[in-house]
């Protein structure tokens, strides 16, 4: 998993926001239980990457909504 950059965030609809923010909510929840259960994570920086993601698209929906 990539990091989204903020200019290709800033480029998509609000759909297209909602719906990602969505699937990588989800993807976090999976790698949360995975990590919980002590399963070993296949690559252990995808929950930072994921947390980062999200952080970056909550700030751009903020700033669009001032």
């Amino acid at each position: 998993m990539a990091l989204l950059r903020t200019s290709e965030i800033k480029e998509m609809s609000e759909d297209q926001r909602l719906a990602k923010l969505r699937e990588l909510k989800d993807e976090l929840m999976h790698e949360r239980g995975t990590a919980a259960m002590g399963g070993a994570p296949a690559n252990p920086g995808r929950i930072r990457a994921l947390r980062t993601n999200i952080a970056r698209i909550l700030t751009v929906q903020k700033e669009e909504e001032k």
